[in-house]
């Protein structure tokens, strides 16, 4: 647990366009899926086009907004300068979609998109660096950001020169670097940025203390020599090194379900609400996307590893990240709007401030939605796939109504 000051957190007028725009891309990227084909490469551009709009425009929207709050508070130290995030959001919203209409419409227009979004991710890790350089006590959490960060420049970096090969013709050898990419920001920022947060928003959301820390330490380090070791293995060409590396990423991926497992029995809450769901259906994900990965590093049957990343990306990461909004953004709106009434009048729980009734529905549509369309790509089947995304669309509605429903809640307070 920490303390929550007022002091550290930025403007919640500044972040709320983050979880907005985020919510927004979600929405827009699982009505896109219904005209992708589940029997496609990874390779395919429409796929690529599509998993950069839903890992830039919504992944990343909601991490960088969540970061911008949490950062601060969780180090107690001040923003190097807040005001940054006034641009970056813009910025990335509108690089993804140029990116995405690049890849499956004009690829010439890719560099441009890459641009602005190497120039917002750049400003956001600025920002974040000269932040965590104040920062006196070095915990875990602060280890993970700082190594993040640097997984991201250097994703960002091999990703906008991708973009220059395609849209400009310069030579570089995308199918080499195209996993190195997805490595980096995927195992290197993405995952190591949950499990940093995980340490922190877990237990302050289910009461767990007092727990053994050991698992999560073993994770970070070796997630870090999993994706060093990948870069440096494609790099120098040593193909078992990929392999090895891959193999050391799983382990860090089962320590970290581990740590999950000593929170979860350490809790004090027990109530199984919207948040609680959504985790348990998340790292449900995550074990069946690393079983997924499991059988394709043994087969090296292409369809397993589509599967996996579709349990990796819309089970673990959409679920971790929609189960938390509906701790944050309520929190946030709480601290904004209804703190300085405290011993005034009656102020509302936190959990009076989320619409129940459509969570509820999000909740099970999504989960649905990810299961029917996982089998769909498992076996093949755009029937079953598109069935899939169906109940995904009706989900992903009902988070963008909640979404700007807890936003709004208590506006006439200011």
């Amino acid at each position: 647990m920490f303390s929550i000051s007022k002091e550290y957190a930025p403007p919640f007028e500044m972040i709320a366009p983050f979880f907005k725009v985020g919510t927004f891309f979600y929405l827009a990227g699982v009505i896109f899926l219904l005209f992708l084909d589940p029997g496609s490469s990874y390779t395919d551009m429409h796929i690529v086009g599509w998993a950069h709009w839903f890992l830039l425009g919504f992944v990343m929207m909601i991490i960088f907004g969540a970061m911008a709050q949490l950062v601060p508070v969780v180090v107690e130290v001040g923003h190097f300068s807040v005001d940054l995030y006034l641009i970056i959001w813009p910025l990335l919203m509108a690089g993804t979609m140029i990116m995405s209409a690049g890849f499956v419409f004009a690829p010439g227009i890719l560099p441009y998109g890459g641009v602005l979004v190497l120039v917002a991710m750049v400003i956001f890790l600025y920002d974040t660096t000269m932040t965590l350089k104040k920062v006196q006590y070095i915990s875990l959490t602060v280890k993970t950001v700082a190594a993040a960060n640097l997984f991201l420049l250097s994703g960002i970096i091999t990703g906008f020169v991708m973009s220059l090969a395609i849209g400009e013709g310069i030579s570089v050898d995308i199918n080499k670097w195209l996993s190195v990419h997805a490595v980096l920001v995927l195992g290197g920022y993405v995952t190591l940025t949950i499990i940093g947060l995980s340490l922190i928003l877990l237990p302050m959301f289910g009461l767990s203390h007092g727990f053994n820390e050991t698992p999560i330490n073993r994770a970070f380090k070796l997630m870090i020599a999993g994706v060093l070791g990948y870069f440096f293995s494609a790099l120098v060409g040593i193909e078992w090194g990929n392999y090895l590396s891959l193999v050391v990423m799983f382990v860090a991926v089962g320590f970290y379900l581990q740590q999950i497992v000593v929170i979860y029995k350490t809790r004090a809450r027990k109530e199984n609400d919207i948040w609680a769901k959504s985790m348990f259906f998340g790292y449900g994900s995550l074990f069946a996307a690393l079983a997924l990965g499991a059988l394709w590093f043994l087969t090296g049957a292409e369809r397993l590893l589509l599967d996996a990343a579709w349990f990796l990306i819309m089970g673990f990461f959409t679920f971790l990240i929609n189960g938390h909004l509906y701790k944050i953004i309520p929190f946030l709106v709480w601290f904004k709007r209804y703190s300085p009434l405290v011993g005034k009048e009656r102020v509302p729980m936190l959990h009076e401030m989320y619409p129940k009734k459509e969570a509820e529905y999000e909740f099970i549509f999504s989960a649905l939605g990810v299961a029917i369309a996982g089998i769909g790509i498992l076996f093949g089947s755009a029937t079953l796939f598109k069935a899939g995304v169906s109940f995904l669309i009706v989900g992903a509605g009902f988070m963008f109504y909640s979404v700007v429903w807890m936003i709004n809640y208590g506006k006439d307070k200011e």
